[in-house]
């Protein structure tokens, strides 16, 4: 095109034409992508800014999905507690039933004396089959304690009942006068063990204690709630083993690990108990062992109580923990939107502002085309004349 000669008018027009279609292409382009910075030869630093800052959002939200799911096993696991706190207060109900039902047993163990007694129900002490000063010892039988008690200068039955309720056991005096110990309600299905004096012991002594005779409705009562509180312990394990979310469980002393930031610096590790029956120290029941009395009632519901314990202080734990993981969670979410916002403020362009610049180039367009259209009218003269 170098052998084309124009005017210096013509020329200057021209480029200033060629001038406003380029930045009326620039405007197009900004208008049609949004971007004022589309690649690294537009603005470097911004470009290179802005990368880096999306980058780290895309990072960080890829880390939204597992920290998501950690939130769903928190979930799973408190869910499974709830669960089984119903499952223990069911366990407690039973238990409690036991308590209510009519003494398992139509007779309770009883030692009796070998002579009436010359004393009294006010002061038992004679100096002969009782002396004050001697021991009574009764040696550890079921779920009876050993016992030794101490025969004061005037002993009341009265004060030796006082003495004996420690070992689970009264004293009182038959028609015949004589010294009888019988086991208390609580403690119906034990005998009691060998009774032996000493220090200065009087002639009084004692036999072999009776046993208890069961009541063949009540154990049969018992051996039923025996029955539905192994259902019981079964369902809880059965649970425990159930609260998992996406292979991790909680309750079966499983690690859940997460990571809050694209470093890997920040991370929550949670630890995991076992609460299944026996981690919770419940264990099924044997029939015709356990709930035979008060007293195995109650060690059943000391248990069930620790157990209610910690499920307790575990949901408290577990709540604390999905509590910072949501917070962490929002935090992330908030995050990656300020992120975003910057890497926009450096790259986006303002549509109104390029819409505008659109519209000016396009009329310096105009008046461009029209002025190089004057420019060569000297030109188209010279051609009117030459006809």
């Amino acid at each position: 095109m170098s052998g084309i000669v124009l005017s210096a008018s013509v020329r200057q027009n021209l480029l200033s034409l060629q001038s406003t279609a380029d930045l009326l292409s620039t405007t197009q382009n900004r208008l049609a992508t949004g971007n004022k910075v589309n690649s690294a030869l537009d603005n470097p630093t911004n470009y290179f800014t802005a990368q880096g800052l999306n980058n780290r959002a895309s990072d960080i939200s890829n880390l939204l999905d597992s920290i998501g799911n950690g939130v769903q096993v928190l979930q799973a696991a408190n869910t499974g507690i709830t669960s089984l706190q119903k499952l223990v207060d069911t366990a407690k109900s039973i238990a409690n039933q036991v308590l209510q039902t009519t003494v398992g047993y139509t007779s309770k163990s009883t030692s009796t004396s070998s002579a009436a007694l010359t004393g009294t129900a006010a002061n038992i002490v004679d100096g002969t089959q009782i002396k004050s000063g001697q021991t009574i010892s009764f040696a550890a039988s079921g779920n009876l304690p050993a016992l030794t008690v101490t025969i004061g200068a005037s002993e009341s039955l009265d004060q030796l009942n006082t003495a004996l309720a420690a070992g689970n056991i009264t004293a009182s005096l038959d028609s015949a006068n004589k010294l009888v110990f019988t086991t208390t309600n609580d403690y119906a299905s034990s005998t009691i063990g060998a009774i032996t004096t000493g220090s200065t012991p009087g002639t009084l002594t004692f036999g072999a204690a009776t046993a208890p005779v069961a009541d063949a409705a009540s154990q049969a009562i018992r051996s039923n709630l025996v029955s539905q509180y192994n259902g019981i312990i079964t369902q809880i394990t059965t649970t425990a083993q159930d609260s998992s979310f996406n292979g991790i469980n909680l309750l079966n002393s499983d690690v859940l690990k997460l990571t809050f930031d694209e470093t890997g610096k920040s991370t929550l590790n949670i630890q995991g108990v076992t609460f299944n029956a026996g981690g919770l120290g419940l264990a099924a029941l044997t029939s015709g062992t356990d709930f035979l009395d008060n007293f195995s009632a109650n060690s059943i519901l000391t248990k069930l109580s620790a157990a209610s314990t910690s499920l307790r202080t575990e949901a408290s734990t577990l709540g604390s923990n999905l509590s910072i993981v949501q917070i962490r969670q929002d935090f992330n979410k908030n995050l990656i939107n300020v992120l975003q916002t910057g890497s926009s403020n450096l790259t986006l362009a303002d549509t109104n502002e390029e819409a505008a610049n659109s519209q000016a180039l396009s009329t310096r367009q105009s008046i461009a085309v029209s002025a190089l259209s004057l420019a060569n009218q000297s030109q188209q003269s010279v051609l009117q004349l030459l006809r």
